[in-house]
């Protein structure tokens, strides 16, 4: 198949686009490449791509572009024909949307809005897209479910996704477009992103510094080996939506339509404290954390835990990789492209 992939640059991109480019399908990358963190780390990812392509002798390709540029997207739809679009180009990350939300608007409601025409007007067959856990928001009920409501989001990042699925619901429902939105829950694993925990926690404890613990290490996260999150966003990809043909208007269910419109929680269904994160990363690089212990930070959620039967149910799809030898693998990788520190 040909396959678009979009935040190709990115952490769970570089990864969905290699797995993909290893078993043989043409695949097409685009990002922006901006600096929401390090650029050289995204350009690292690009250069693996292309030499396991090479390798590999696959058909390639990659296009330095913004989701949001309208005329862009239609060009780069123009000259392909795409089987499958797996969409993961976003402006990430919790925090940073308290701060500069406009980056948010422009990348996740303006670009998930012009990929959309784009599929729309190409009739692709089925487009595959990232959601995220934190559409829960106040929801306190475990594990988070699909079937439930989540009209409550705790910060704007959240909104903007949430907003992605019901988008993509109105044109599953007027242009019969099958499209499937996956809630990630807590990924890591190498070639991580430097502003999330394991990466800066795995720095500032090789350098002696000390790492900031908020809600004092007590809140607990559904934490996700990559390996693990590639196998469930392909094999979803590999199965498009169909119409569910039990839905109900009168008692409707969010997490399916009378259209080919779904969505799946990906996580690894095994809630870790914390506190045993940073103990499993303090044994696999053999030196214990400075902790500067903190309150929870506003927008974040005390935790979250993932029911991911409905993706099992779908695909087959079955996490196998413990929080300990993910952590392990991490710091393999780091220290290998660090320097050997």
């Amino acid at each position: 198949m040909k396959v678009l992939v979009t935040g190709s640059a990115g952490f769970i991109g570089y990864h969905v686009a290699r797995r993909l480019i290893e078993r043989g399908d043409a695949v097409v990358g685009i990002d922006v490449i901006n600096d929401y963190y390090d650029p050289r780390l995204k350009e690292a990812r690009l250069r693996e791509l292309a030499e396991i392509g090479g390798r590999q002798g696959a058909e390639y390709s990659f296009e330095r572009l913004d989701v949001a540029d309208d005329k862009g997207m239609k060009d780069v739809f123009q000259a392909h024909e795409f089987d499958r679009v797996i969409h993961l180009a976003a402006q990430a990350g919790v925090r940073y949307s308290l701060e500069n939300p406009q980056a948010y608007v422009q990348s996740n409601l303006v670009g998930f809005a012009n990929l959309l025409e784009a599929c729309r007007h190409q009739q692709v067959g089925h487009l595959t897209y990232a959601s995220t856990s934190s559409v829960y928001g106040g929801n306190r009920k475990m594990p988070f479910s699909e079937h439930d409501g989540v009209n409550h989001p705790l910060q704007f990042y959240a909104a903007t996704k949430r907003a992605n699925e019901l988008m993509a619901h109105s044109y599953s429902h007027l242009f019969g477009i099958p499209t499937t939105g996956l809630r990630f829950f807590t990924v890591y694993g190498p070639w991580g992103r430097p502003d999330m925990a394991l990466f800066s926690f795995t720095k500032k404890i090789l350098a002696g510094e000390p790492i900031d613990v908020f809600n004092h290490g007590d809140h607990t996260r559904d934490f996700t080996y990559i390996d693990d999150i590639v196998e469930g966003v392909i094999r979803a990809s590999d199965n498009p939506a169909e119409p569910n043909p039990e839905w109900d208007a009168l008692h409707p269910d969010p997490a399916t339509s009378n259209a080919p419109f779904r969505i799946f929680n990906i996580g690894n269904s095994a809630p870790v404290k914390l506190t045993e994160y940073i103990e499993a990363l303090e044994e696999a690089l053999g030196k214990k954390a400075i902790r500067n212990l903190l309150p929870l930070q506003p927008g974040d959620v005390p935790d979250t835990f993932s029911d991911t039967s409905e993706l099992t149910a779908a695909t087959g799809y079955a996490p196998s990789t413990t929080v300990r030898e993910g952590v392990a693998r991490f710091v393999a990788w780091y220290r290998q492209h660090h320097d050997g520190t």
